[in-house]
């Protein structure tokens, strides 16, 4: 099994900065790709983020050229760093892996981000 702990959420004004960090552990050998995901207030949850081991790396269209993901294999981590940070940003972020084993899909307990001023 993996399990996944976050850490990093808050609140930030619009055009603030904030960094979400994600530590695995357990049998972290059997994950393929580390993302980041978020729910908004009312609507479905969303990718923001994904890295694969091969190093294939996606974003929302929304969080191009703001958001970037990192791993750090060494320590089973992966960070989100939020630039530009906009009011639309406010949700809550869920750190997610994709496994090789069952269970296949394991999620963060999600931290809260708040873009407000």
């Amino acid at each position: 099994q993996v399990q996944l702990v976050e850490s990093g959420g808050g609140l930030v004004q619009p055009g603030g900065s904030l960094r979400l960090s994600c530590a695995a552990s357990g049998d972290i050998d059997s994950i393929n790709v580390y993302g980041w995901y978020r729910q908004a207030p009312g609507k479905q949850r969303e990718l923001v983020a994904s890295k694969s081991f091969g190093g294939e790396t996606t974003y929302a269209d929304s969080v191009k050229g703001r958001f970037t993901i990192s791993r750090d294999n060494a320590q089973s981590t992966t960070s989100l760093q939020m630039n530009s940070l906009k009011r639309e940003d406010t949700a809550v972020y869920y750190c997610n892996v994709k496994r090789r084993k069952w269970p296949s899909d394991v999620w963060g307990q999600g931290t809260q981000v708040t873009v407000s001023s």
